[in-house]
């Protein structure tokens, strides 16, 4: 099955997104290097906190419970990855090089340390390439 890789041009992800209070660790998008099988960029909700990874803070807090507006600008040629949150930009990181990326988003736990209740509920998705 093949949905939208993506492996050269600027591609944005858009959503809105609700996470519940009492999910914690739960990763909510994701850009995923098809080929070689590492992220590139991964979104977690640690205790309302947004997180690229477990470890870096996005500068968005406060999140539970509320309707967030989430964009994800990937600038393939240019190897960045910029973070927005309702129309602020709140993190960017270099992506792993070229290769074939896709989008994800739902919710998922995978780090040891996160809550037995994962929740996400996702609206208004949309896909733009330039």
């Amino acid at each position: 099955m093949h949905g939208l890789d993506h492996c050269s041009r600027v591609w944005q992800f858009e959503g809105n997104a609700l996470v519940p209070n009492g999910t914690s660790g739960a990763t909510i998008v994701q850009i995923h290097d098809a080929a070689q099988g590492n992220t590139t960029m991964l979104l977690r909700i640690y205790n309302g906190e947004m997180r690229h990874c477990s470890y870096e803070l996005v500068d968005a807090t406060n999140l539970y419970d509320k309707c967030f507006r989430v964009n994800l600008i990937h600038n393939v040629d240019g190897g960045m990855v910029r973070v927005f949150v309702d129309g602020v930009q709140k993190f960017e990181i270099h992506d792993h090089g070229p290769e074939d990326f896709h989008f994800k988003c739902g919710v998922y736990g995978a780090p040891s340390d996160i809550s037995y209740y994962m929740e996400s509920r996702w609206k208004y998705i949309k896909m733009y390439k330039k």
